[in-house]
């Protein structure tokens, strides 16, 4: 096939992943070679699930935390009647997220060039006394920010709740596919490559927004998650938290070739040890992977949760809690690791039926499955009730 004919030519990272179109599932791993020249199947399902089911699960989480989140954040359940107001609040979502701001913005530091797309909120006050959530989310292959926006409808989430949404913009120039460079040695580290671009731009819109640094928080599908686990390991000290959907470990990969074993769930460990880890205490993480993904294999999910407790190295105490049941009309089985205060630290989410694709996404965005858990929310639910936040 043509994308192994390019690769025994040794054409560069770049041109190799330019060969490779839209992922489709298919029955095995070895057959994402010929999926990637077929192109897009997106999964087909009911509609997606409502507005009111997703701040169900934000509010009732934070109610259960004990938090109280008003308009700079989530509100709390108390101030709302969920049951009752369900209705009205997914219709003034739909009705308030045009009056928000979707705006375009370029960076440019050392490593190079981007271009990224901010949204603020309707309620967003640039004068008063408090400041706002920022949520850094990065798309897969073949997507752009309007695409993954549209999917996991975090711009309806963010003028329904109160924070600012970043999405940085891959460009094809550095990836054909518009691909992260997740498994390039060069962008595994801090102050160089893609994690200095995004963190750049991130720390951009902390300057230019009242921005709450305390809660800033990055999230990506696929290789966007591959990149959101790299910026948790080198940029510590600007994000609060890591929410990897369907993605990869760190230093999983070092090159094109290591790049598709680890996709089998074959990470590449020598190149993992070579690499010191820069951050020292533990990482807030939450983790979703469908068992059906035959782009990216579910073991990695499990590599990405053991990799943040070895970091860890037993200076968080923490507590295993296993539970299994349905959401979104699929079974779910979720590993949480709490610390002694009781607050869930590490989360991860193994999908049963659930491909490669944002779950209880919506349709209107590629790589989207209105089924499962909605990803968006339950990220949300984790991050705002992260004792730092």
């Amino acid at each position: 096939m043509k994308i192994f004919q390019s690769w025994r030519r040794g054409l560069s990272a770049a041109k190799l992943a330019g060969s490779a179109a839209k992922h489709v599932e298919s029955k095995n791993i070895a057959g994402l070679m010929d999926s990637m020249r077929k192109g897009i199947q997106r999964p087909s399902g009911d509609s997606p699930q409502s507005a009111s089911n997703i701040s169900a699960t934000i509010l009732q989480a934070l109610n259960d935390a004990g938090l109280s989140i008003h308009a700079s954040g989530v509100a709390s359940s108390s101030a709302i009647g969920l049951s009752e107001k369900a209705g009205a609040a997914r219709n003034a979502a739909r009705d308030n997220v045009q009056s928000g701001s979707f705006t375009f913005h370029a960076f440019t530091n050392a490593a190079g060039s981007r271009n990224y797309k901010l949204y603020v909120p309707r309620s967003y006050d640039a004068s008063a006394d408090r400041a706002f959530p920022l949520i850094v989310m990065l798309h897969g292959c073949t997507q752009s920010p309007d695409d993954f926006a549209a999917g996991t409808q975090m711009n309806m989430l963010a003028e329904q709740h109160g924070f600012l949404v970043l999405y940085p913009a891959q460009s094809p120039n550095a990836n054909g596919s518009k691909c992260w460079n997740w498994f390039r040695a060069e962008d595994q580290h801090r102050d160089r490559g893609e994690p200095s671009l995004i963190a750049g731009m991130t720390q951009e819109a902390t300057r230019n927004f009242r921005v709450d640094q305390r809660r800033i928080f990055v999230a990506g599908l696929s290789a966007g998650a591959a990149m959101a686990v790299i910026l948790g390991e080198t940029y510590p000290d600007v994000y609060a938290g890591v929410g990897v959907h369907s993605g990869l470990a760190y230093a999983a990969a070092h090159d094109v070739a290591s790049a598709f074993r680890a996709m089998k769930g074959l990470p590449d460990t020598a190149a993992e040890s070579s690499r010191n880890h820069q951050r020292t205490g533990l990482m807030p993480t939450i983790i979703f992977h469908g068992n059906r993904d035959t782009t990216v294999a579910e073991k990695n999910a499990g590599i990405i949760m053991q990799q943040a407790l070895s970091v860890n190295c037993g200076a968080t105490p923490l507590t295993k809690v296993q539970s299994s049941g349905e959401a979104g009309g699929r079974r779910v089985n979720r590993t949480i690791y709490r610390d002694q205060a009781g607050n869930d630290m590490i989360e991860c989410w193994r999908i049963d039926g659930a491909a490669h694709a944002w779950s209880g996404g919506d349709s209107s965005g590629s790589y989207a499955d209105p089924a499962g858990p909605n990803a968006s929310a339950e990220m949300l639910r984790f991050f705002f009730a992260l004792p730092c936040c």
